[in-house]
C-alpha cells in the first residue's frame, strides 16, 4: 500500500486515525487538515505515530516562530536576495504539479552571505515553500484532483568551487533540513541538468541532509536532458531555454520574469565585513620556519578545501605534492601544485580548494621563512571532499543510455 488517501492497509488507515485523535489540539494550527495533508507526515515517518506527532508538533513551533502563516503578505526578502537569489517557479507539467527552477551557476554565494543574514534567507525559502504549496491548492481546485508535490529542474550549468564554499554548504543544509523537517512528501521528482564532472563532489557534500526517500526521486540527465524533460512537462510549460516554447511577453526565452538568473553581487550591497567561521586546528608556525600538514588523496577527482586565518600579521601558503612517501619533504623538492603566496589573513580570512586530478600524498604549508621577528599564530580548517560514487555512476549511466529509458519509471 502507498499510505495514500484510497490506498491504506487496515493497519495504516488505524494509525491515521490515532494519529488525528492525538493531535485534536494543534489542528487549528495547521495549514490543512485533510487526510492528504496528515499522511504526507506519517509517509515521512514510516507511519511511526509517535515519531510523526513529534514531527508534526515541531512544525506548528516552527510556523509560530517563523510566523509562517503571515509571511507572504506581511515579509518581503531584502532587495538583494530578490534580485540575485537564482531560482523560480515557471509552469507546469503534465499532472499540474507547479515547476520550481534552481539555476546554481550564476549564484554568488559570497556575496549573498556578505549582504543578508542566514534568517534572511531561511525566511526567502520558507517563503517560496508557502508558495509553491499554496499553487498546488490552486492546482488541485483546477484540476478536480489532489495535487500536493513539485518537480524541481537543478541548472547546474558552471557549478563551480566558488559554490562549495564551506559557509554556504553550510547554511545551504539548513535550507534542505528545514525542508525535509517541514514540508514531507513536497517533492515529487528533481531533475538535475547540465550537471559537471564536480557534481558527484558536491552532492556528496550535502546528501546527508536528505531522506532516503529524498534522494531517491533525484535524477541525473545528460546529454538529452531536453528530451527527458519534455516527456514531463508540456512544451508550452517548458521555456524555450529548457528545450519547450514557453516565452516572457517580449519573447524573451529564459522567462526572466519567472526565473531570476541571479548574477554577481555588488559589493554596495555588503552589510558585512567577514563570515563568521569555527577553525579545527590552531599552530604556531615560528619566525624563519613553516609548517605542514599532509593529506593522501587515494583516487583522482578528490576535492581538498581549506579556510585559514592569521592573529595579527600575513602568511604564506601553498599545496604541494609529495615525490616520495613516508618522509618529509623541504618544499623544493616537492612539485608545487598551488604556488606559495602570502596572504593578508589577519585582515580578511582566506579560503579555497583544489581538485587533485591524480592521486598522492597533498601537503599544505604554512610559510613564515621570510620572518626573522614574529612568528604566525594560524588557525585552519582542512577537508577532503569525496565524490559520491552513485551520483557519479548515475551521470555516466543515464547519460549514455537515456534514449533507451523508459521515463514513466523515473
Amino acid at each position: 500500500m502507498s499510505g495514500r488517501v484510497g490506498d491504506l492497509s487496515p493497519k495504516q488507515a488505524e494509525t491515521l486515525t490515532k494519529f488525528r485523535e492525538n493531535i485534536q489540539d494543534i489542528l487549528p494550527s495547521l495549514p490543512a487538515q485533510d487526510d492528504h495533508f496528515l499522511l504526507r507526515w506519517l509517509r515521512a515517518r514510516s507511519f511511526n505515530l509517535q515519531k510523526a506527532e513529534f514531527m508534526i508538533r515541531k512544525h506548528v513551533e516552527f510556523r509560530k516562530q517563523m510566523k509562517v502563516d503571515t509571511i507572504m503578505s506581511n515579509w518581503e526578502p531584502p532587495e538583494v536576495i530578490t534580485r540575485y537569489f537564482a531560482g523560480g517557479m515557471c509552469g507546469y507539467d503534465k499532472e499540474g504539479s507547479p515547476i520550481w527552477y534552481d539555476v546554481i551557476g550564476p549564484l554568488d554565494p559570497k556575496g549573498l552571505m556578505h549582504s543578508a543574514s542566514k534568517q534572511d534567507f531561511l525566511k526567502t525559502k520558507v517563503r517560496d515553500c508557502e508558495l509553491l504549496r499554496e499553487e498546488c491548492v490552486k492546482q488541485s481546485k483546477k484540476h478536480n484532483k489532489h495535487i500536493e508535490a513539485i518537480t524541481m529542474i537543478y541548472d547546474c550549468e558552471n557549478l563551480g568551487m566558488k559554490h562549495l564554499w564551506k559557509p554556504a554548504v553550510e547554511l545551504y543544509g539548513e535550507v534542505l533540513t528545514m525542508f525535509e523537517d517541514n514540508y514531507p512528501e513536497g517533492l515529487k521528482t528533481l531533475f538535475v541538468i547540465k550537471a559537471p564532472k564536480i557534481f558527484p563532489v558536491a552532492y556528496n557534500l550535502i546528501k546527508h541532509f536528505l531522506s532516503e526517500d529524498t534522494r531517491k526521486k533525484i535524477h541525473v540527465l545528460r546529454s538529452n536532458w531536453k528530451e527527458v524533460l519534455l516527456q514531463y512537462i508540456d512544451a508550452e510549460q517548458l521555456p524555450v531555454y529548457y528545450g519547450g516554447t514557453l516565452t516572457d511577453p517580449d519573447g524573451n526565452p529564459k522567462c526572466l520574469n519567472k526565473i531570476n538568473f541571479g548574477g554577481d553581487v555588488p559589493k554596495s550591497y555588503y552589510i558585512l565585513e567577514s563570515i563568521k567561521q569555527q577553525y579545527e586546528n590552531m599552530v604556531t608556525v615560528n619566525r624563519g620556519s613553516s609548517f605542514q600538514s599532509e593529506y593522501e588523496m587515494l583516487f583522482p577527482g578528490c576535492v581538498l578545501r581549506w579556510q585559514f586565518m592569521t592573529e595579527s600579521a600575513d602568511i604564506g601558503f601553498g599545496v604541494y605534492l609529495k615525490t616520495k612517501t613516508g618522509e618529509r619533504q623541504k618544499a623544493g623538492e616537492m612539485v608545487e601544485v598551488v604556488p606559495t603566496q602570502r596572504y593578508n589573513s589577519h585582515l580578511v580570512p582566506e579560503d579555497g580548494t583544489l581538485t587533485c586530478q591524480e592521486p598522492g600524498v597533498y601537503v599544505l604549508r604554512f610559510d613564515n621563512t621570510y620572518s626573522i621577528i614574529h612568528s604566525k599564530k594560524v588557525s585552519y580548517s582542512v577537508e577532503v571532499l569525496l565524490p559520491d560514487k552513485g551520483s557519479e555512476a548515475q551521470m555516466d549511466d543515464l547519460g549514455k543510455k537515456i534514449k533507451e529509458l523508459d521515463v514513466s519509471k523515473i
